[in-house]
This record gives structure tokens, sequence and C-alpha cells, in this order.
């Protein structure tokens, strides 16, 4: 195996996966892994093939276990702001993707890793999955992106994982609503490919302005949020793709009919 950073893999129709390649240390993240993340979904945001990300971590213990605890041993309050900003960062280049992010997780999902998974647009974890924010277990507070968990789960919920640090497993995390999935470690893959494939088969187009208005409602209070769906289907009607895709709808829906 590749001592990099990060392991890119393409599949040929649109679906590249970006993968945390420090097994050893349950990909736990320090800012090798952190900045080569960065930059590998960066390098995929101006991609017009690109249809799906998925996001994941090597072997099968570990998604993400968290930031690495020997460099934030070694902070002082500069660093420390300048480690958690190269977090926000990580997170934030999968919210600005123009496509859909699915997390795929296998094993521990902890703190900075959790960051990570709600910064996702999808999430399905294997029945071996472990969710946590155990950094007030360690001194620290949860940060960053730890303030997408209330819209995912809520604020009690949320104040249950950060208040107490303590772990929860695949079915609570699929009960509370922070993984729409869970399956046996061995369906994992094939679980998600279905997703991809929904995805794949979808207006390419629609899905990006999809993405877009989706991080535009979250932001918006419902009537403003209802037009700004009204101008992304003014613009979905500008190229071609919906005519030809209802009108292919329409022809199979003919055909079953004969």
């Amino acid at each position: 195996m590749t001592d990099s950073p990060v392991l890119i893999r393409r599949d040929g129709h649109g679906v590249t996966t970006i993968s945390v390649n420090n097994p050893a240390r349950l990909n736990s993240l320090g800012t090798p892994q952190i900045s080569a993340f960065i930059e590998a979904v960066e390098a995929q945001k101006d991609d017009p093939d690109l249809r799906v990300l998925v996001v994941t971590g090597e072997g099968e213990r570990s998604f993400m276990g968290g930031a690495n605890l020997y460099e934030l041993s070694a902070l002082n309050p500069p660093k420390a702001r300048d480690f958690l900003t190269l977090i926000h960062r990580m997170c934030k280049v999968l919210r600005d993707l123009p496509v859909p992010v699915i997390a795929r997780v296998n094993g521990f999902c902890l703190g900075a890793g959790l960051e990570v998974m709600a910064a996702c647009d999808m999430h399905i974890a294997s029945e071996n999955a472990v969710f946590g924010m155990p950094e007030v277990k360690i001194g620290l507070p949860s940060v960053v992106e730890a303030a997408l968990l209330p819209q995912l789960i809520g604020w009690g919920r949320t104040k249950v994982l950060i208040y107490t640090g303590e772990n929860i497993d695949a079915r609570t995390a699929l009960e509370w609503g922070l993984v729409e999935r869970v399956v046996p470690q061995a369906d994992l893959d094939a679980a998600v490919a279905e997703w991809t494939h929904a995805i794949v088969e979808s207006g390419p187009r629609a899905i990006r302005l999809q993405k877009e208005l989706i991080r535009e409602w979250e932001a918006m209070p419902v009537n403003d949020a209802i037009e700004a769906g009204i101008r992304c289907m003014y613009r979905a009607y500008q190229t071609e793709e919906p005519t030809r895709m209802v009108n292919a709808a329409i022809q199979r829906l003919k055909a079953r009919k004969a």
C-alpha cells in the first residue's frame, strides 16, 4: 500500500473515492492527512465529469479516529487556532463541492472524523461503526463543524454527545438520524454503490443545482427557500436536460402501457 496520506480512486463513471490512509493509527487526522485531503478534494471540484464523491478511511477498523493526539499535545493558542482552521477547511471543501458527498463509515468515527462525516451530504455506516465526540475527555471543547450536529440530530442529542464524550453504536446513530443507513460490513460497498448508481443515473446538472439549493436552504427562512427553489427550476430549464429526460420518461411509460 502506498504511504500517501490519502488515496484517490476513480471508477470511470463519475464516482471518485477519497480515503484517509493512516490505518495503523485508526486513520487519525494530522496535518499531513488533512492537507492532502483538502488538496485532493479541491482537485475534483472543477471536473465536469464528477458526479459523486465518496469519503472513507482505509481498512475496516476506522473511518477517521479523530485528530492526531501527538499533534494536539504540541499545540499552543496560535497553533491550535491554525490547526482547527485546517480541520474546518477539510469539512468546508466537502460542503462546497458541487456534487453530493457520501460518507462511507467503516468503524471508528470520532471527533474531527465525525465532523468530516457531518459535512458530507449522505451517511452510510457498517454495523461495527462507533461514533463519538470525545474532546471534553481530553480537556477540549467540540468546535468547528460540530456546529452541524444539531441540524442532524437535534440539540438534546448533540448535547449528550459533546457533554458526556461517550460513544454511540451504529444502530443508535441510525435511530438518532446521524446516519441514514446501517448495513453489515460485508455489504457496505454494495450499499454505497446503490446510492452512487442512483445519483449517476440522475440528471448531472439537476444534481448540481440540487446540491447548491440545499446549501442555500440551510441558511434561509422558509419563504426565501421556496423562492430560491423557483429560481433554481428556472435555471434548470435553461438547458435541454429537463426536456430530454422528461420525454425519455414519457417514452418509458408509453412502452410499459403498450
